[in-house]
């Protein structure tokens, strides 16, 4: 999954092939079909109250920004190998912690870069309070991390597996 430092995100193979496959897709084919919508809503006449002219407009603001944003993350990934399923907490992997030590109160996570975030599980980047507060703990292991409101957190980390998602 990914890893960030300072200025590196680590990604698997297949990773970086998804997401250079979607960069290929929004610098070719659809930069080229957003150009037809503006094009065909500029010849419906005045600019200033066409509907379909701003929101194709829009449109393309948000492709832009997606490109700029794949270009970035792909520029600084380096490609690597899915984490190791050894029970420590990396980036890549599927974490079940206990806050407070409750095993009844449980959270179950993906460590990852927002890339990644799916609707089958919570994501939790490696940067956010709680991932930088539990990479590097092991299965067993006591971690505290600091909340919004500047009070410590301590959660157990019952399971740390590599995703297979």
């Amino acid at each position: 999954m990914t890893q960030t430092s300072e200025n590196v995100t680590w990604l698997t193979q297949e990773a970086y092939n998804k997401l250079k496959d979607e960069l290929e897709y929004l610098t070719g084919p659809a930069r080229t079909e957003i150009a037809a919508k503006i094009a065909a809503a500029r010849e419906e006449g005045d600019l200033r109250e066409n509907g379909g002219y701003h929101a194709a407009k829009e449109e393309q603001g948000k492709q832009e920004l997606r490109v700029r944003q794949l270009t970035q993350l792909l520029d600084n990934a380096k490609v690597g190998e899915a984490p190791a399923a050894n029970g420590a907490v990396a980036p890549g992997m599927v974490v079940t912690i206990a806050f407070d030590g409750d095993e009844d109160d449980t959270l179950t996570f993906l460590l990852a870069s927002r890339e990644y975030a799916s609707s089958d599980i919570e994501t939790y980047s490696p940067q956010s309070p709680l991932g930088a507060g539990v990479i590097g703990r092991k299965v067993g292991d006591d971690a505290q991390y600091e909340l919004p409101n500047g009070k410590k957190a301590s959660v157990r980390i019952l399971k740390a597996e590599p995703y297979n998602g």
